[in-house]
């Protein structure tokens, strides 16, 4: 027992030094390329801790580290939520967007995109700039309470009708997004396609920090409720038994993997896959306890996804490609290993 605990805190360190690396990755590379050292002594300079520096810094300052910060955001909340969703339905294959936020988000973003010319002119001008970011995050909201009311029953939240009333709202939205981009003109046509691509680009300080509030939020409380999803994954009447409060314990869960995944997909598109394959990962190398899984999950996912960011950026400099299009280019194959795997095994 201690050499496994020793052998998981060694794993986590190492993760905690892959993010490390992803994370200066991220600083010093793309169409302009900044030495690993350069790179340090600029960080530096941007955190006032040395004298001021030149073109690298200015580099690093205004236009990497807010994505570099966005993306350790993005990608460590993605991965927690997922975690998260995985052992609230206890199935490896569940994916935050169960709950239907990130395809409500999607069909709120092109709300905004396509229509909004009609009502735009009523937002306050400070805030035009974050009018796709706030439909987003609205429809994501709006269509996981929907979600959630449609899984009451009178034993309480049902999961299996949760389940299945996100795929139904996933189409439905998916259906109306259809129609959104059949009566869009070209620029409109364009802004949504790269949209739902997924990207980090967009990363500015203002949005950092909203990001950071939700998701500090979160990464706060998801991990203290380790023991709770370990007791679920017996299955709720045993988790009752062991004194959990089951209906409360999944309206929390449902609730803030919603407001992580809505802010994630608001700010940043849809980025898929993160929420699958990174908890997977976690668990053939920690366990499936949670009180390991959900840090690992935290510390993979952030990495994960700046080092794609990295690639993204570096793969047809000076252009960028989506790094939705890269994370469902690995992701994909992942979920295809996991599902002939788990039909070898009878599931």
């Amino acid at each position: 027992m201690i050499a496994r605990i020793r052998l998981q805190t060694i794993i986590l360190l190492g993760l905690g030094l892959l993010l490390l690396i992803a994370f200066v990755l991220s600083l010093g590379l793309g169409a302009v390329n900044i030495a690993p050292l350069d790179t340090l002594t600029a960080l530096g300079h941007t955190l006032g801790l040395l004298a001021s520096q030149g073109d690298s810094q200015a580099i690093i300052e205004q236009i990497r580290l807010p994505r570099t910060l966005m993306g350790l955001l993005v990608g460590s909340t993605l991965a927690l939520t997922g975690a998260v969703m995985q052992g609230l339905f206890r199935n490896p294959l569940a994916d935050p967007s169960l709950v239907g936020v990130s395809s409500g988000a999607a069909l709120g973003a092109a709300v905004v995109i396509v229509l909004g010319t009609w009502w735009i002119a009523e937002i306050p001008e400070p805030l035009l700039p974050y009018a796709t970011v706030m439909g987003a995050f609205g429809g994501g909201v709006i269509t996981t309470l929907l979600v959630y009311r449609l899984g009451q029953t009178d034993q309480g939240t049902s999961v299996a009708g949760m389940l299945l009333a996100g795929i139904a709202i996933a189409a439905i939205s998916g259906a109306l997004i259809g129609l959104l981009g059949y009566l869009a003109n070209d620029r409109m046509l364009r802004m949504l396609t790269f949209w739902n691509m997924g990207s980090l680009g967009s990363a500015t300080y203002p949005r950092v920090v909203a990001l950071g509030l939700c998701c500090g939020l979160i990464g706060w409380r998801l991990p203290r409720q380790a023991r709770a999803l370990n007791a679920l994954l017996l299955g709720e009447s045993e988790a009752r038994h062991l004194g959990i409060e089951v209906e409360r314990i999944k309206r929390e869960l449902i609730l803030l993997t919603a407001l992580g995944v809505g802010a994630c997909v608001a700010v940043a598109g849809l980025i898929g896959f993160v929420g699958l394959v990174v908890p997977h990962l976690v668990r053939l190398m920690l366990g499936v306890d949670h009180r390991w899984v959900l840090p690992g999950s935290v510390l993979l996912g952030a990495s994960l996804l700046l080092i794609a960011d990295v690639v993204a950026r570096l793969v047809i400099a000076p252009a960028e490609l989506p790094i939705g299009i890269l994370t469902a280019l690995l992701g994909a194959p992942f979920f295809l290993i996991l599902l002939l795997r788990s039909q070898r095994r009878g599931w």
